[in-house]
């Protein structure tokens, strides 16, 4: 019989939740990700060990996939444990904006690789992204319903 302790539980589980879900990530994609962040993409540290961190957790129904997974250090990564990521974000005091900023501009490069059709390597990671202007106060985001 299995042991009862929470470790042991929350094993079983995240081993079920992984099992349930697609995990696509491939290691040229993991390349390219920690290439394209440079070090760790919550605080930025450079030359230390990276570990793949979903920005979406699994324990909440998030992927290992290209779109999901982040470069983090450590440190990082144990902080953030099953946080959300822009809350934590906060609460470290971290950089927010620049992060979801860089993230976003990775996804959509990312996005535009894939509507392209497949290709023989993995998709090409923007290096730098420029920060877009606030949008006007009371502006309605393009795709949205005006009247919602």
């Amino acid at each position: 019989m299995p042991p009862r302790t929470r470790a042991a539980t929350y094993a079983r589980r995240r081993k079920r939740r992984l099992a349930a879900v697609t995990n696509d990530l491939t290691p040229a994609e993991w390349e390219h990700l920690t290439s394209a962040w440079g070090g760790c993409a919550y605080c930025g540290a450079a030359g230390v060990p990276l570990q793949k961190d979903c920005v979406l957790p699994v324990s909440r129904g998030g992927r290992y996939t290209a779109t999901n997974v982040v470069p983090a250090c450590r440190s990082c990564n144990a902080s953030k444990c099953n946080d959300e990521v822009t809350g934590w974000m906060r609460r470290k005091r971290l950089d927010e904006r620049a992060f979801l900023e860089r993230w976003a501009g990775l996804l959509h490069a990312a996005r535009a690789v894939e509507a392209d059709g497949p290709d023989d390597g993995p998709p090409p990671l923007v290096d730098e992204v420029t920060p877009s202007e606030p949008a006007p106060s009371g502006a309605v985001p393009a795709g949205t319903p005006a009247d919602a």
